[in-house]
């Protein structure tokens, strides 16, 4: 298990979700400005994925220069403002996360199933008699 692999496919998905985060601002904040670049942004964000944020990005700067700076300005705001609890709430939810799994998981072990009950050969055999 190459742990630096991980943290490092882990950051280049976390920075592309700030920046789909920072593209839905953007959006909210132009929808109330300049509702016909919102529209323009939002064809752009339907026509190329955001899937990658920084393929997303190059592309936004060949079209829309201003634009792909204010989501640059808006996604490292974003990531300034959750750093200090990113680490925390991700122990946490996994945490959880994994406790109600393993707690569902365990419930759907420990249900009896009535057919079982009937056709169990203990009960065969006292039926029997």
């Amino acid at each position: 298990m190459d742990l630096k692999q991980i943290a490092r496919d882990t950051t280049k998905t976390l920075i592309s979700y700030m920046t789909y985060q920072a593209l839905k601002v953007v959006l909210a904040q132009l929808d109330e400005t300049e509702p016909k670049r919102a529209y323009w942004l939002r064809q752009f964000s339907y026509r190329v994925s955001i899937q990658d944020g920084e393929a997303f990005l190059k592309a936004l700067f060949q079209e829309e220069q201003w634009l792909a700076f204010r989501l640059l300005t808006v996604r490292e705001h974003i990531a300034e403002e959750i750093a200090d609890y990113l680490p925390e709430m991700l122990r946490t939810g996994i945490q959880q996360a994994n406790l109600q799994q393993r707690t569902q998981q365990l419930e759907r072990m420990t249900q009896i199933d009535p057919t079982i009950i009937s056709t169990h050969p203990e009960q065969e055999i006292d039926s029997e008699e």
